[in-house]
């Protein structure tokens, strides 16, 4: 990681910890659920993820209304699926025929190595993830945190822009990851004292990465 010297920052942030506070001061996530990212339910965030690869998450919602719609929306049925009935259906989230494809491919491999989802949930890593086609370290990331609730910092284009804002710049995912999450987890016992209830490190990486999200939404 170097720190830039292109333009001078703003506010002077030290750390991940120094941004989680001033992101919770803008009052970013009011009225969304404890895990901020928009589903339905744990499966919804495995397929979603892969459908808002490359396109807005409104268009990846869509396909998943339509999904749902179709009752394809278990590890049997999108496993099982006919491709050109999927790739219709997935049509709004773009690159349709690769992503039916890869859903498809996805679910058998989970039923084929996990048997079922409640497994994959308890057993995949992030090592088997990133071994299946079409899934790279954001993907996987995404997966792991807000599907198998584990505790993986989730990073995207809006974070790699939201520390350039603060005159920071990475020189991979690795090293952008490993600095937003040394932080929180450095201070993790600061961070419980803010909550009145308690709260795990899980949770609050999928709140960090959701204010990070909506705070650049805002500030584009």
């Amino acid at each position: 990681m170097k720190q830039s010297s292109l333009k001078p920052c703003l506010n002077k942030i030290e750390n991940s910890y120094e941004l989680f506070l001033f992101l919770k001061k803008q009052n970013l996530l009011e009225g969304a659920s404890l895990y901020w990212w928009p589903s339905k339910n744990d499966f919804d965030v495995l397929i979603g993820a892969i459908l808002t690869q490359n396109t807005k998450w409104e268009n990846a919602e869509k396909s998943l209304k339509n999904l749902s719609s179709l009752n394809y929306d278990s590890l049997e049925t999108l496993a099982n699926a006919d491709l050109e009935t999927l790739i219709i259906a997935i049509t709004p989230s773009g690159f349709k025929n690769q992503k039916s494809i890869r859903i498809k491919k996805l679910c058998l491999n989970i039923i084929e190595n996990f048997a079922s989802f409640e497994n994959f949930q308890k057993e995949a890593s992030r090592a088997w993830l990133l071994e299946q086609k079409g899934i790279g370290p954001e993907t996987a990331d995404a997966v792991m945190c807000y599907c198998l609730h584990r505790n993986e910092m989730v990073v995207d284009a809006y974070a790699n822009r939201l520390l350039k804002k603060f005159d920071y710049d990475f020189d991979s995912y690795e090293d952008l990851k490993y600095w937003l999450e040394y932080g929180i987890n450095e201070n993790f016992d600061k961070i419980s004292k803010i909550y009145p209830h308690e709260i795990d490190l899980n949770t609050v990486y999928c709140r960090f990465h959701g204010k990070i999200v909506e705070y650049m939404k805002k500030n584009k």
